[in-house]
């Protein structure tokens, strides 16, 4: 099975020709009557010896770790982040293989940061009130790493990571210069946070409308970054979920929310909205179904109310665009992929 990184692999290496790429993958699409741009494409797996790499990689990493820290604090950081760039300098460099080149750079970033706050302060200190700076500094040398990272290997999700090392660092100086932001703050600085995951998502996609090349696997991560902190902070505001209970009126809101979200979603031609509200909406029809009187058996219907909406959605996707992309400006239209 081949996949749009190998086509553009080819098309890099002059085996196949750019035209003959896309005339490729149009007819694929075509055969499975869905436009290039609705298939959301990204590579996972090229074959089981990416799981069997991954495995064997996950296994040296967590022993290189286990005995670093027993040489010294910090050395298994040290250990984990120099041994995933040993590693992807052959995984992903040179055999391209996707599943061990997430791992790594996931590896590398975070045994970077891990080194990095045994210079510092212990981890659960950074987390503690007073550790803004520190927290800071350490997700600052994280973001750097995810662009050394980038910058030799340009692996998609790497430009997620780096963003989300970016944005925790804002975060962390934030909350370090104005304390109060700890009580009553998270929240809003973590949907802000979001917002600029969503901004540069929608910039990646806007230079590849059709999904052909890199820059959809990288938007593809940042939009899955960027989802849970824009749903997470929106439904926790809400009180759609309180000690397990949720009021109806708080429940009926949730699911406005989430048809609101459903249509950005449809507009920019991503899920991962959707796919990261779940856990929410289903409390909250939950809460709805048992405020109409059907106890006992509302997980059950909720979970049938949902999974039908979603298979209908799924089934019909480019039609339910039609509408919603219709009602934005043609100066947006121009920026979003393409409606069949």
């Amino acid at each position: 099975m081949y996949s749009d990184s190998d086509l553009d692999a080819a098309i890099e290496a002059g085996v196949l020709s750019r035209e003959s790429a896309n005339g490729f993958r149009d007819f694929v699409a075509r055969r499975r009557a869905t436009p290039m741009a609705d298939e959301e494409h990204f590579r996972l797996l090229t074959g089981f010896n990416d799981i069997f790499v991954t495995i064997a990689t996950l296994l040296i990493l967590v022993a290189a770790g286990w005995l670093g820290e027993r040489i010294g604090n910090g050395f298994g950081g040290v250990a984990v982040a120099g041994l995933s760039w040993a590693l992807a300098e052959y995984f992903t460099r040179k055999r391209r293989m996707a599943l061990p080149s997430l791992l790594l750079l996931l590896s590398f970033v975070g045994g970077t940061f891990v080194a990095t706050t045994a210079t510092t302060v212990s981890l659960p200190m950074l987390f503690a009130p007073g550790g803004g700076y520190q927290l800071a500094g350490c997700a600052a040398v994280a973001a750097a790493a995810a662009w050394l990272h980038w910058r030799r290997f340009m692996v998609p999700i790497t430009v997620a990571a780096g963003a989300g090392a970016a944005i925790l660092t804002v975060t962390a100086l934030l909350v370090a210069l104005v304390p109060a932001l700890r009580d009553w703050g998270i929240m809003p600085l973590m949907l802000a946070g979001g917002f600029v995951a969503f901004a540069l998502a929608m910039y990646w996609d806007g230079g590849d409308r059709l999904r052909r090349t890199r820059r959809s696997d990288v938007a593809f991560w940042l939009h899955l970054a960027a989802a849970p902190m824009i749903v997470h902070p929106i439904f926790s505001m809400l009180g759609v979920i309180d000690g397990g209970r949720t009021g109806a009126a708080a429940a009926f809101i949730a699911v406005a929310v989430y048809v609101a979200l459903a249509a950005v979603a449809l507009a920019v031609d991503r899920r991962a909205l959707l796919v990261s509200a779940l856990i929410y909406v289903f409390y909250a029809i939950s809460a709805l179904l048992q405020a109409a009187g059907t106890p006992g058996a509302t997980s059950a219907l909720a979970a049938l109310v949902i999974g039908s909406a979603l298979l209908l959605l799924s089934a019909f996707w480019q039609r339910a665009r039609r509408p919603v992309v219709a009602l934005l400006p043609p100066t947006l239209r121009d920026r979003l992929p393409p409606v069949a």
